[in-house]
């Protein structure tokens, strides 16, 4: 990670009218959120399939909120690190600005950022199973336990579910759209913190990907696309990195001022 490559990034965002940030687990990392899977993750003896899917549900409705419900409660304990801090502080400096992200655990929106889009949704969110026209599709409850397990929809009293996108469910349209838009748009796309391996993320990278577009990659290790489908791989966490573009950034605004 050279100052020369940093430099050329710092000037590309500077000159950018539209830039698109598609965040991921990694950058979630350093604010202590557990990973869940993996080496030492929480749940191991189950598969994804049985936690997360409309089928698990419909088979252990109990087990699932469970495990989201421990996922809340360690959740809860957690800040936005400074990368969050830099990106929210971005949003409210550089045109065009926009989040997409991966990661459920609404860190983006604690630290303030504008313009959000949760691709995954948010485990702070709930919805009625049987999507009952009485209730929205999602609404927000920060709830971290319940007296009755599973709970039940205030709207109907069929059983609530957690408000994430699950295995097997497609992203709403709108929220696809407008992160389609995102991607295509921009003039600057920075892949924080993600492999980039689930869709829809990988394909809102190849949208990006023109020549008039800056992909940057910021991993602490490049991904398994970072030799074809980035411009740039900054290999170094995320924090380093962004704060790093963002003294660039300030010293270009000094000089301007």
């Amino acid at each position: 990670m050279d100052d020369a490559t940093l430099q050329e990034v710092a000037r590309r965002l500077r000159g950018a009218w539209k830039t698109t940030v598609l965040t991921g687990a990694g950058l979630s990392a350093a604010s202590g959120v557990p990973t869940f899977r993996g080496e030492g993750g929480l749940w191991n003896t189950h598969r994804a399939e049985e936690l997360a899917s409309v089928e698990g549900f419909r088979r252990d409705p109990r087990l699932v909120w469970e495990w989201t419900l421990e996922r809340k409660a360690l959740i809860a304990g957690c800040a936005p690190n400074r990368a969050h801090e830099l990106l929210a502080d971005w949003s409210r400096r550089l045109p065009g600005f926009a989040v997409l992200t991966q990661n459920v655990d609404g860190l983006h929106d604690a630290a303030g950022t504008v313009s959000v889009i949760e691709l995954h949704g948010s485990i702070w969110e709930v919805g009625c199973a049987l999507q009952c026209v009485e209730s929205p599709r999602r609404w927000r409850d920060p709830v971290l336990e319940y007296r009755s397990s599973p709970p039940t929809c205030v709207y109907c009293g069929a059983l609530l579910r957690p408000g994430e996108v699950w295995f097997g469910e497609q992203l709403p349209l709108d929220r696809l759209l407008r992160a389609a838009q995102a991607a295509q748009r921009c003039d600057v796309l920075l892949v924080v913190g993600t492999t980039a391996l689930v869709e829809p993320a990988a394909k809102l990278i190849e949208m990006a990907k023109s020549p008039s577009t800056l992909v940057v990659e910021i991993n602490p290790e490049p991904s398994r696309k970072a030799a074809w489908l980035m411009d740039v791989v900054l290999a170094a966490p995320a924090v380093e990195v962004l704060e790093r573009l963002d003294a660039l950034l300030a010293a270009a605004e000094e000089e301007v001022g």
